[in-house]
């Protein structure tokens, strides 16, 4: 099989700017404080081999806000641990009643391998190294509440790029719509082939460079362990690349400070960055539900 369910939700890459504008319109409709039984008798089934807090939760209660019922399918506690293969699980969820399902799953490409066999829309909730598709999504939403446009705007992401799926949906939605991208790291976690990832794209390798003008900075988290792996020094990262706020000043005096979660405070950002005025880290949470409400309602032909 090669097709998959209509309202199935993969990656940014393949969608177009004019699906992802509907996306975003029909997310500016959905309001949390005030549920609308749009699913109502809806099963929504949220299968995750890897933990999560923000994009399960936030699935969860999206769905809940349109009168779905969840069902909650951890790797730990399941079949899966018994050596069920990946597919059989998800033949099984299908055969028990689920009518979309939302998969987080260590392996790059494992929500389209299940997305070509089952008959119900599978959601990406992020796989491997990736993509994160309603991540970049919610940050879109939320850059556009405080920007007219994301064309033309100065975007700069900072940190491990390399092994992050919510850099690559960044990456692929907003150059679909003409910003202005760069992307700030050392060798180890920001290879010069990420230029191949879209059009335009700019590389530093300081931190002083990269924000200076910048419209927005999104800040990635990073790995302790990933560093000593990598053989980078903690303090020489910390030195080099974390964001502060005389780092920030560089930017535009309206710049938005960004970051998917979870953050490591201290280490790929400080304390006063991550709760100033300019962060709107928080909002990206609460704007993760009516977006997570937009993409099932889509999912499931209610859009």
């Amino acid at each position: 099989m090669t097709k998959t369910a209509r309202g199935s939700l993969l990656d940014i890459e393949h969608l177009d700017a004019k699906e992802i504008t509907g996306l975003l319109q029909l997310a500016r409709r959905m309001n949390p404080l005030k549920p609308r039984p749009l699913l109502r008798g809806k099963r929504v089934l949220l299968l995750f081999y890897e933990a999560s807090t923000r994009t399960r939760s936030s699935f969860e209660i999206a769905a809940k806000e349109m009168d779905a019922m969840t069902t909650l399918v951890l790797s730990s506690g399941s079949s899966i641990e018994k050596g069920e293969s990946l597919l059989d699980t998800a033949y099984t969820l299908q055969a028990v009643g689920a009518d979309v399902m939302v998969v987080r799953h260590p392996a790059a490409g494992a929500p389209l391998l299940m997305a070509r066999h089952l008959k119900i829309p599978v959601i990406n909730a992020g796989d491997g190294m990736h993509e994160h598709p309603s991540q970049a999504l919610l940050d879109a939403y939320t850059i556009l509440r405080h920007k007219k446009k994301l064309q033309g705007l100065q975007v700069t992401i900072i940190g491990d790029i390399y092994h992050s799926r919510v850099a690559r949906s960044a990456i692929h939605l907003l150059s679909k719509f003409g910003a202005r991208i760069t992307l700030c790291g050392p060798p180890e976690l920001l290879p010069e082939l990420a230029t191949c990832l879209a059009p335009n794209l700019h590389i530093s390798r300081t931190a002083e460079e990269a924000v200076r003008g910048a419209d927005v900075v999104m800040v990635l988290r990073v790995q302790k362990e990933r560093l000593a792996g990598l053989k980078i020094r903690l303090q020489d990262y910390i030195a080099r690349y974390q964001m502060t706020l005389a780092r920030m000043k560089l930017a535009k005096r309206d710049a938005m400070v960004m970051h998917p979660g979870p953050i490591i405070r201290g280490l790929e950002i400080t304390w006063e960055v991550a709760d100033c005025p300019q962060s709107v880290i928080v909002e990206e949470v609460a704007n993760g539900v009516p977006v997570r409400m937009a993409i099932l309602a889509r999912a499931l032909g209610k859009a």
